[in-house]
């Protein structure tokens, strides 16, 4: 198998035992390893002899089935949630938006409840799709976009739709000197009436897709985290990172640092991040890309990883919104490779009582947040040695000052680009982090740990 291949089938969500609808098989690249572990794969394909190739080369796989036709034929003959995955692989570009969009439900009608969609494709990092001969390479955003409009409702009136699960770029193709980028995405059919209650505040409330972009202004390209790519250099410049080593980033955001440390450093990146708007965002910055870094939709508190599997956790301005992090820590550090770091800023309150007006601006927001030195013995607690916990106050303030000033001074760029109301939330609300932190009420720390290198 070539490493694409391999790339490509590591990424996949389980699916031993489960029945695998692969679209556009081909002659079989994929199909004889998928049988391998899936309890049934349906092969599909539009060309007859293609289908017959595949045949010859799979049939002896018996848990197989091949199937000439096409996806947006009425013909096809499978039964709705009858299938557990589906897998495409340049299909898309080969059919107009209107198909895509259709064929997008029916697939959600084929999926088992919790069942996959996994998808590649090559798309334009411009501003316009591309069209060559009878193929359109679109945007990252237009297959986003299509994903999660998709709903459909069952004869009991049940609604489904599609979640972002994962997605990364494979690298650039050069076709008829036009770079495309390969770009796969792996989507999960869930209830729309499922409960998911904090995702939805954070994509509907605290970071619409407008609501990010106008962070991202303040924050500077990529970063919506204090100190943009300043803090970023600062911070990751005291992880030693040595290329080939895998870094976790917690609340990545839209990718800004992620992408700095992977382009720089020659890490492996995985991002994650609650918010689905976020992680769009950071899969459409991917695109054009040479470096490895990949996203995922996830809630750091129920996501699980295999023991050892990081060299450095790396976490800015997120862990505010958890509230049990003894036990969070914990996980970082089985997480962590003998001698991997965590590197975290998060904000913090001043020793001692809160005021009753500050007490109710985190009730409001739903933080928990600890003096400093709580913050580093929680980390000492969890098992981490050579634990730095350092207070960093001052240098948020003088952040905060220099991001007003620069947003005061472009104001009309900003009013043009947004709207007066959204200058006017930005600028209150620096001026009211201000107020918190000049008060000594709210702080800012920076937190790095080390685990134990085994003997």
């Amino acid at each position: 198998m070539t490493p694409t291949f391999m790339k490509v089938l590591a990424f996949l969500p389980p699916y031993e035992g489960k029945v695998v609808l692969e679209l556009g098989a081909g002659t079989g690249h994929f199909t004889g390893e998928l049988a391998r572990k899936a309890g049934k794969v349906i092969a599909l394909d539009s060309i007859e002899s293609v289908v017959e190739k595949n045949q010859s080369i799979n049939g002896n796989h018996q848990n197989v089935e091949f199937i000439c036709g096409d996806v947006t034929s009425a013909d096809l003959n499978l039964a709705a949630e009858s299938v557990d995955l589906i897998i495409s692989n340049w299909m898309f570009m080969h059919h107009s938006n209107k198909e895509v969009e259709e064929i997008a439900k029916s697939l959600l009608n084929l999926l088992k409840v919790g069942g996959y969609i996994f998808f590649r494709e090559m798309c334009s990092s411009e501003s316009e799709d591309h069209k060559q001969e009878n193929n359109t390479f679109r945007e990252p955003k237009f297959y986003t976009k299509i994903c999660k409009e998709c709903h459909i409702s069952d004869t009991s009136g049940k609604s489904y739709e599609l979640s972002l699960v994962r997605s990364k770029s494979l690298g650039t193709y050069i076709l008829d000197k036009e770079s495309h980028n390969k770009i796969c995405w792996i989507w999960q059919k869930v209830n729309s009436e499922d409960d998911r209650g904090f995702q939805h505040f954070l994509d509907n409330v605290q970071y619409k897709s407008s609501g990010i972009l106008r962070y991202e202004r303040i924050f500077g390209h990529g970063f919506v985290s204090t100190g943009g790519i300043d803090t970023t250099k600062e911070f990751v410049a005291m992880l030693d990172l040595k290329p080939g080593q895998k870094v976790l980033d917690v609340g990545c955001g839209i990718g800004g640092g992620d992408f700095y440390m992977a382009e720089n450093f020659g890490v492996d990146v995985a991002g994650i991040d609650l918010s689905v708007n976020m992680i769009s965002i950071a899969i459409e910055r991917s695109a054009g890309l040479k470096c490895s870094v990949e996203f995922e939709v996830a809630d750091c508190t129920k996501k699980t990883y295999p023991d050892n599997s990081f060299d450095v956790i790396y976490s800015r301005d997120t862990i505010l919104h958890i509230q049990d992090k003894p036990a969070l820590f914990q996980t970082f550090y089985k997480w962590l490779k003998p001698g991997g770091k965590v590197l975290i800023s998060d904000y913090c309150r001043k020793a001692g009582t809160s005021s009753e007006d500050f007490a109710e601006y985190i009730k409001q927001r739903g933080y928990d947040l600890h003096d400093v030195e709580t913050y580093g013995q929680m980390l000492k607690d969890a098992g981490f040695e050579e634990v730095t916990a350092e207070d960093r106050t001052e240098q948020f303030i003088e952040v905060l000052q220099r991001e007003l000033e620069r947003v005061e001074k472009e104001k009309e760029e900003f009013i043009r680009d947004f709207t007066e109301g959204d200058y006017n939330d930005i600028v209150g609300g620096w001026k009211a982090k201000l107020v918190r932190t000049g008060s000594g009420e709210q702080r800012w720390g920076l937190f790095i740990g080390k685990k134990e290198v085994m003997a």
